[in-house]
């Protein structure tokens, strides 16, 4: 057993993990701004008593710090595992519904470990020969190369990090039967894996059984028993209150998206799923994905922070069509619009009775359902008749290609969330540089939102704002907590990754700039970046080139300098929809590779550059595909059409770098952002004045 020692401070109840992460996220002058501006409340958004989402920075090695680690949350995990008999559990990220982001509710993952970034999985142990009253184990979080910074920062003495992608880096699947197969053969028993089915896709199932299987065959495992178990009670929701008051089940209002916006009908969409599901031979199709319940039915809810989503199951058939929700929160435009669209409602809890008998009817008929790829493993173990698992949903393509009214609404979005950006950073430099303030990184979120706010049609951001000074700028996933974040340094490198969700569509911009005098190294690094978008942006590319064909194509010029960015290159955007869509990316992930790019994906451009303990840098526009009107050997030729209106930061480019290819390119996009946003402005404001600097040409 791996053991790790304590921090040695006197009287301290807190974790090195979390020590470190208060550590590298202030400065003095973030010490005299806390002291300063921070009040007695908890984070923002936060509400979990005792929670280690909930520290104050100001209490961590306090005579009287209260205790924040995760030991006592393992003790009692480890307790119910025994009941359960399972020698380890696998605690996912995802909600039954396979959403990225989830509400707080569905935040297990986050819970047990401490680590707060979106993807990731926590896997825990129980040392089955252990006789003390207090259980012993391991315990690891596995995540991928954005959350690196983060995960290190977040967890834990408890906690090892799998770092997901790294070579000779276990997964976490080998990971669990590694450990599994050594309490077996340390204790000469049968050690279950357990996880919650409904987390996990059946796809993930079959590849984490496989593992089992490969490794149970090697010859020196041959005497180990180890199986993967479904463990309907979700052990993390059986013990969060001994620990936390349970967050409450959403009640809000689930809305409709009016045609004007959605620029097609449910009529028109419901025949495109049905003719899909023949040409598969299916008679019916169950649909888990919160998005594509959503964009189907043209309605829209809050159930999980920034995406516009509710809970919801669909069962499609050639007779019926039923929407499994909690009707109570229907408007009467929902409820009017449901019943012209002869859709069936029945309460949310009754899907899986729902499934279970008419599958078994299904199969007295001979009759099959298609249940797609991202369906839970719990789907699957419901069914009673055959069935067909495509890679994606049907509803999942049909969505992810925007439609004339949604590229004009993605169009106006950004020109909405432009305006907002060049206010807020006009308004930024002005009391940074010519008023001398302290503000800090949660303060120039807010005040960015507020600008977001004037503008018609908005909702709410898209997700949190990552507002990151200096080395804050390097940990790619970085969100501001009050109490904890530093104030800006006009000396330093400063990141802001946000957007926000409007009736007419969803926006996601990243803009780095530098106040001051810029680094050498930092304006060479922002030049190769910037390079990399351009390369991208303006490339022409043949029908059926997948999103992993052209992903050097923006890392090409940090390559040539030996240099790289651990993340993917781009992903879906949704109308109004999650910030992160399918089936499309850019990157080297298996999605990327698994799906073409057509004309009406809508798609982000974001390379990027990160030097730890130092800055980071990240450019991300937003494309949408379109036919190029080029052509060869019959081959339609496609390129794609940048929506973002905000300016590059002048004094981060090193004209020397650009080609003049680049060089034009820039000032034309520049004179665009100019065109389009200066009549917005008061002549001779603070922003009209920041904005013809910052887009007067090279």
């Amino acid at each position: 057993m791996r053991k790790v020692s304590r921090a040695q401070c006197a009287n301290c109840t807190c974790s090195p993990g979390l020590l470190s992460r208060t550590h590298k996220r202030s400065v003095s002058l973030a010490k005299q701004v806390s002291m300063r501006n921070s009040g007695t409340g908890s984070p923002r958004g936060a509400s979990r008593k005792g929670s280690v989402f909930t520290i104050d920075a100001a209490s961590l090695c306090a005579p009287d710090a209260k205790e924040v680690n995760t030991s006592k949350r393992l003790e009692k995990l480890r307790l119910l595992m025994a009941e359960y008999d399972l020698g380890v559990y696998v605690v996912p990220s995802e909600d039954q519904h396979q959403s990225e982001y989830v509400s707080a509710f569905d935040q297990k993952r986050s819970f047990i470990s401490g680590f707060q970034g979106s993807a990731g999985v926590a896997v825990v142990t129980r040392d089955v020969m252990c006789m003390n009253e207090t259980p012993e184990g391991l315990a690891a979080v596995s995540t991928d190369g954005r959350y690196f910074n983060q995960a290190t920062n977040e967890l834990d003495f408890n906690w090892v990090l799998l770092k997901q992608g790294v070579k000779s880096e276990p997964t976490w699947q080998e990971w669990s039967v590694d450990q599994a197969i050594q309490l077996s053969l340390d204790s000469g028993s049968k050690i279950n894996i357990g996880v919650d089915p409904k987390l996990i896709t059946y796809q993930v199932f079959e590849k984490f059984d496989k593992v089992v299987r490969d490794k149970l065959s090697l010859p020196k495992n041959t005497k180990a028993e180890v199986e993967l178990v479904a463990v309907k009670d979700n052990l993390i929701e059986k013990m969060w209150i001994d620990f936390e008051d349970l967050p409450s089940s959403p009640a809000s209002i689930i809305k409709v998206l009016d045609e004007k916006y959605t620029g097609r009908t449910y009529s028109d969409k419901i025949r495109d799923v049905t003719e899909a599901m023949n040409k598969h031979k299916c008679v019916g199709l169950v649909v888990s994905a919160l998005d594509e319940i959503a964009w189907l039915l043209n309605l829209r809810g809050s159930d999980i922070e920034y995406n516009p989503v509710f809970y919801g199951y669909l069962i499609i058939t050639n007779q019926q069509v039923t929407l499994f929700a909690n009707n109570y929160r229907f408007d009467t435009k929902v409820q009017a619009a449901l019943q012209a669209d002869k859709v069936n409602v029945e309460p949310y809890e009754n899907f899986w009775t729902k499934l279970n008998s008419l599958s078994k009817d299904f199969n007295m008929a001979n009759k099959k359902l298609l249940v797609p790829k991202n369906s839970s493993w719990e789907i699957i173990r419901n069914l009673k008749c055959s069935f067909e698992q495509p890679l994606r949903s049907p509803i999942e393509d049909l969505k992810g290609i925007k439609n004339e009214v949604e590229l004009k609404g993605a169009r106006s979005a950004h020109l909405k969330d432009g305006r907002a950006l060049c206010k807020f950073f006009a308004w930024l430099e002005n009391e940074l540089i010519n008023k001398g303030e302290l503000i800090d990184e949660l303060q120039a979120d807010d005040k960015l939102t507020q600008f977001r706010m004037q503008e018609d049609n908005f909702v709410g951001l898209s997700f949190a704002t990552i507002s990151a000074t200096g080395a804050n700028a390097a940990v790619i996933h970085y969100k501001p907590v009050k109490g904890e974040c530093a104030v800006i340094n006009p000396h330093k490198i400063y990141l802001n990754d946000s957007g926000s969700q409007f009736l007419e569509g969803t926006t996601d911009v990243t803009r780095t700039i530098h106040f001051t005098t810029p680094k050498p190294d930092e304006i060479k690094h922002y030049t190769l970046v910037l390079k990399g978008n351009i390369s991208l942006g303006n490339l022409k590319f043949p029908e059926d080139t997948t999103g992993a064909l052209i992903d050097s194509i923006a890392r090409q010029h940090l390559w040539s300098a030996g240099l790289d960015y651990g993340h993917g290159t781009s992903h879906g955007i949704g109308a109004y929809l999650n910030v992160h869509e399918g089936p499309i990316g850019i990157g080297p992930r298996p999605n990327a590779a698994s799906s073409s790019l057509k004309p009406g994906h809508l798609i982000s451009n974001e390379p990027g550059y990160y030097e730890d303990g130092d800055y980071g840098i990240r450019i991300e526009n937003v494309m949408y595909v379109k036919q190029s009107g080029r052509s060869y050997n019959e081959r339609d030729f496609l390129e794609f059409d940048t929506l973002t209106r905000v300016p590059f930061c002048k004094k981060l480019i090193d004209i020397s770098l650009l080609t003049t290819e680049e060089r034009a390119w820039i000032n034309k996009y520049h004179q665009t952002v100019w065109n389009e946003l200066s009549p917005s402005f008061f002549k001779n404001s603070l922003e009209y004045n920041w904005l013809k600097k910052e887009t007067a040409p090279l």
